[in-house]
């Protein structure tokens, strides 16, 4: 029977996720030459090739897919192991880290933690801010055993290392100066600010989510300024330099900005962003794993419209 080495297993998933031997290395605190070797014994111990040239670069062969299907599926099956070992210790007890983005720590995170420290004191959470498309790679990594992230840049749920937890839709609200004509209009649709001037940020995530919304709603937002934070954003909406679309869980209260909810009417546009927990694949069995997951989702509720 073929002996497997799970270590060496790793790097080969870690090659497969980071595309080059030289940010595999820098991953997971290797020398490009000690990652190659490593490689090159697993393709000893197994018999097959598992890498080929592809120009200056490396690419993995066939049977490295079929190696990593496997593999895939037993280090998913170890995570399950190690959750119910974890059943056996006696007392609810560890601590559990948690990547999350910025506005998801104040809005979700920190009232889990809150409820957390009530019914379950013995576990303790571990934050680490964190974009929403890094969370991934974090929990890939094994840098965090939890991550906060959105819907739209989670992998794809058929993605054999991660499970997925819907938590929330958040509403993206639209920020007004105070004086402004439709701050008190009683059915604002996003389609009526097509001819504003807008601010949102020049690249990223939240660029994203503002022009597809502002697309689905028929027009592209003329960019007047470009911010990446909401203390900025807001800034400049109360100055009557233009308005935004700012999600319901970062919204701050100003004094010269009026947030308003987009109509509910027939054919109006109400644009959100999903708030996902994700967890590698076998782990939400944990204890403290699943103790934050209920936590998160007691939040979650919390914050939902009637």
């Amino acid at each position: 029977m073929t002996e497997w080495d799970f270590r060496k297993l790793r790097i080969l998933r870690a090659l497969s996720e980071r595309g080059t031997v030289t940010a595999t290395a820098e991953a997971l605190l290797m020398t490009p030459s000690a990652v190659s070797q490593q490689l090159s014994n697993l393709a000893k111990q197994l018999g097959v090739p598992l890498l080929e040239a592809h120009g200056r670069r490396v690419r993995l062969t066939d049977a490295a897919a079929v190696v990593l299907r496997h593999a895939d599926a037993v280090f998913a099956q170890l995570e399950r192991a190690d959750a119910e070992l974890a059943e056996y210790v006696r007392g609810e007890v560890g601590v559990v880290r948690v990547g999350a983005f910025s506005t998801a720590v104040p809005a979700l995170l920190v009232p889990a933690v809150r409820g957390l420290r009530e019914a379950h004191p013995g576990v303790e959470v571990r934050v680490r801010e964190a974009e929403a498309a890094q969370a991934y790679e974090l929990l890939s990594s094994g840098h965090v055993d939890l991550a906060l992230s959105l819907a739209a840049h989670a992998p794809t749920a058929r993605d054999p290392r991660f499970a997925l937890v819907p938590l929330l839709a958040d509403p993206l609200d639209v920020a007004l100066p105070a004086g402004h004509p439709l701050a008190a209009s009683e059915d604002l649709r996003l389609a009526d600010l097509s001819g504003e001037p807008w601010i949102f940020g020049g690249s990223g995530p939240w660029s994203e989510i503002t022009l597809t919304a502002c697309e689905a709603a028929g027009f592209v937002p003329e960019q007047a300024h470009s911010a990446a934070g909401w203390t900025a954003i807001l800034a400049m909406v109360e100055a009557g330099m233009g308005v935004a679309l700012v999600p319901r869980m970062a919204a701050e209260r100003r004094d010269g900005v009026v947030m308003r909810a987009l109509g509910s009417g027939r054919g109006a546009d109400r644009p959100r962003r999903h708030v996902i927990a994700a967890v590698r694949r076998g782990s939400q069995a944990a204890p403290g794993v699943a103790r934050v997951l209920d936590a998160l989702r007691d939040a979650a509720a919390a914050r939902r419209p009637d």
